[in-house]
């Protein structure tokens, strides 16, 4: 995902009001926007993300856009989809909130709660999410409750402690915030977090698992971390073990970008917690492997175990091998990438110099059992240079079927 960086020179922060409201505007390009402004309904206005995110020059190609409207949000999105087409989700009938998805562009309509804009502004959890821009010809910001100000300040503070009781799983996006944008919480809020921890698993677990895997994937994760786990705040989840100091700088940016987040999210949560908080099956397998290699190392260097297990460690890991090397010394991490980022060295990645059918139709082999044994037979002496072409599988094949292990 394209992201602005922030820079001083990017600042719109320090302008008047209605020249940073005009700014904002000109960086979100209505133009852009899947539907136009004027088929919107008068009086709506854009708060939340996107306007924060605005502000801080650092918005995404496609910015999810949340409107506040007057009245009949769901009536609206209905609306809005039968004349520009995208789905219409249906997010809260009782709230009235809807969604509209037109290819990569997400649009929430909510109708506005309470008396007024106000009023609905500060029934939210953050001040810097507090923000509302209206989209006429000459736009205007609203902000009540100072977000403007804390995001100068880089500083997240909650509106109130009511607010953060009335949706718990904002306890823990204060931490996402806190990684996603480098900034830190107030010190009464981080009080408020410590003090309601309790009540987080009252939340729907994949609403917390989202939280979760935004906070692990963020620039900023590990100094958030570190609050998380001082508060206890995912203590109902998390893992018991000792949080190793994960070091990145022999991986490349991309390799980065798949290892950290794995390796953070299985330093946090124990394997019942990944199961708990229902992470797909693949990211359960990814971490409960991960970890158990880990636990292995600590026992015996992955260096001097057995050839079997060797080859069942870069079998398990093959593409998390990263991950599981960051907290190695440098130079043991070194020799170790340098053969896993050649994808023709064998035991790295590993392979059967045959498959099935080959060993079949050559050797007269049935499907079965021992044509699985013969297969990973085949993948160990190739993974340790005793089988280096066709001709050297199929002697080792015949010597295998005429004696096997």
């Amino acid at each position: 995902m394209h992201m602005h960086p922030t820079s001083e020179e990017d600042s719109i922060l320090e302008g008047d009001a209605s020249l940073m409201a005009r700014q904002l505007m000109t960086r979100l390009q209505p133009q852009r926007w899947p539907i136009p402004l004027d088929r919107f309904p008068v009086g709506t206005v854009l708060v939340g993300g996107a306007v924060r995110d605005g502000l801080l020059n650092r918005l995404p190609e496609h910015p999810d856009l949340d409107m506040v409207v007057p009245a009949d949000a769901l009536g609206q999105v209905r609306k809005l989809s039968q004349e520009f087409g995208g789905a219409c989700v249906v997010l809260d009938r009782d709230r009235d909130m809807a969604r509209l998805v037109l290819g990569r562009w997400t649009i929430d309509l909510a109708r506005q709660e309470g008396d007024d804009l106000t009023a609905d502004l500060l029934r939210r959890d953050y001040r810097i999410n507090a923000i509302a821009l209206t989209l006429t010809t000459e736009p205007k910001l609203l902000d009540p409750s100072g977000g403007i100000a804390d995001l100068r300040a880089q500083r997240i503070t909650a509106i109130n402690e009511r607010n953060l009781l009335d949706d718990p799983l904002r306890l823990l996006r204060a931490l996402r915030l806190a990684a996603e944008l480098s900034m830190t919480i107030d010190e009464a809020t981080v009080e408020m977090i410590a003090r309601h921890r309790h009540q987080l698993p009252k939340v729907a677990p994949e609403r917390i698992q989202a939280e979760l895997l935004k906070l692990v994937q963020a620039n900023n994760a590990d100094q958030a971390i570190g609050l998380l786990n001082a508060l206890q705040v995912i203590e109902p989840w998390s893992s018991d073990k000792p949080q190793e100091t994960l070091n990145t700088s022999a991986l490349t940016t991309e390799e980065q970008q798949r290892a950290l987040p794995l390796a953070r999210l299985t330093q946090l949560l124990s394997d019942q917690g990944v199961k708990d908080l229902r992470f797909s099956r693949k990211h359960i397998q990814r971490c409960m492997r991960l970890r158990a290699w880990w636990d292995r190392d600590q026992q015996q260097s992955a260096d001097s175990l057995t050839e079997q297990e060797r080859l069942r460690l870069h079998q398990e890991l093959e593409e998390d091998l990263p991950a599981f090397i960051l907290s190695w010394p440098m130079e043991r991490q070194k020799e170790w990438l340098k053969r896993w980022r050649d994808r023709e060295d064998k035991l790295f990645h590993p392979s059967a110099p045959l498959d099935g059918r080959t060993l079949q139709a050559e050797l007269g082999l049935r499907p079965g059992p021992r044509l699985g044994k013969l297969i990973h037979h085949l993948c160990l002496e190739r993974a340790f240079g005793r089988i280096r072409n066709r001709d050297d599988a199929i002697q080792c094949a015949r010597a295998w079927i005429n004696n096997p292990l």
